[in-house]
């Protein structure tokens, strides 16, 4: 668990929950945290966290498509 602390003042329109996760997928996607510290942000599971990160469209593995295609015709 990430141990600073951050202090925000949300619009009445998102929850302390949603902010969180949304922070933690923010996060996660440009890469400054592992899906497990992404998750433990969250309050989620792993595998929660990675069906969040699938209803959001971001790849749970980052795998350049060029790496993948020369290990499968290598």
């Amino acid at each position: 668990m990430i141990s600073d602390e951050l202090k925000l003042t949300l619009p009445f329109s998102i929850s302390e929950d949603e902010a969180r996760l949304l922070f933690a997928v923010e996060l996660y996607e440009v890469g400054k945290v592992s899906l497990g510290q992404a998750a433990g942000v969250a309050g989620y599971s792993k595998r929660a966290f990675m069906d969040v990160l699938g209803r959001h469209k971001i790849p749970v593995f980052n795998y350049p498509a060029e790496d993948l295609q020369q290990e499968l015709s290598g």
